[in-house]
């Protein structure tokens, strides 16, 4: 079927899936790529929004995140999977057989998941209130899983709100494996409220804090302070950081360790 041929569902899947895939778009070649009128492809994003999907600006949209607005997480699951997957791969020393370990609904610590699915560190407990996770070990010989509950929302693939945060606040484990949206001046931010208190319960109920980000993060800001950074025991960021985000981390005296990414697994202490 041509794209002039789709109905507004079909064409709508494909736009959200084209934008995701680009990033941003603007709607005079969303209307040429699918042979529509800007009124319509107006339309079709004002309904995308709706669904969490992109965010509409003057003349187009995009699903890139902002200093007020988190990302969608399928938009989320396609950036930087090397960089996710080394920080992981690296946090991986920290877990041994026997913890409780706590994965927040971050996209890095999915990368976590991904490599305890292959039973390398058994007995686990894992506790996480992000759907992805959930769905990767559920059935995952030797880890006893645990979701933290709440209400659910599709744009995170996450549970959150008062009952997330009571449920994490009544658990203690060994490590909290977490994310954030921003890195700058000794401080962690995330653009939600609602993320920031689930986040923090989290970091709370843990007896060691594990911060992994990809160098896109570092020396940038949202709306919303998580934590110092001095709540986490180790910042992991992969060998893209520049140098001058490397010494904003010095001047705040963070313990963090660079991950090498594009050569061979390796680190440099701090």
């Amino acid at each position: 079927m041509s794209n002039t041929q789709q109905g507004p569902a079909a064409r709508q899947a494909a736009m959200a899936e084209l934008v995701l895939a680009d990033g941003s778009a603007t709607a005079a070649e969303l209307a040429e790529r699918f042979g529509v009128s800007l009124m319509t492809i107006h339309r079709d994003l004002d309904e995308l929004e709706r669904q969490g999907i992109v965010r509409k600006f003057r003349g187009g949209v995009t699903a890139q995140p902002s200093g007020v607005f988190e990302s969608n997480v399928q938009y989320r699951l396609k950036t930087m999977r090397a960089e996710k997957a080394a920080v992981a791969a690296h946090a991986m020393k920290s877990i041994e057989p026997g913890m409780a370990i706590m994965l927040d609904d971050s996209t890095s610590a999915l990368e976590i998941a991904r490599r305890l699915r292959l039973g390398e560190v058994t007995p686990l407990t894992v506790v996480t209130n992000f759907l992805e996770a959930i769905n990767l070990l559920s059935d995952q010989r030797g880890i006893h899983l645990m979701a933290l509950g709440g209400d659910y929302d599709p744009l995170h693939s996450s549970f959150l709100g008062v009952s997330c945060v009571e449920a994490a606040q009544s658990l203690r484990v060994d490590v909290c494996f977490a994310s954030t949206s921003a890195v700058h001046g000794g401080y962690a931010y995330h653009q939600e409220q609602h993320i920031v208190s689930v986040k923090r319960a989290m970091l709370d109920s843990a007896a060691r804090n594990v911060l992994l980000i990809d160098h896109t993060k570092l020396a940038r800001v949202a709306l919303h302070r998580v934590a110092p950074l001095s709540r986490f025991d180790l910042l992991l960021v992969d060998d893209g950081a520049s140098a001058e985000a490397l010494r904003d981390l010095d001047e705040h005296k963070v313990r963090y360790e660079v991950v090498m990414s594009s050569t061979p697994m390796g680190d440099a202490p701090r």
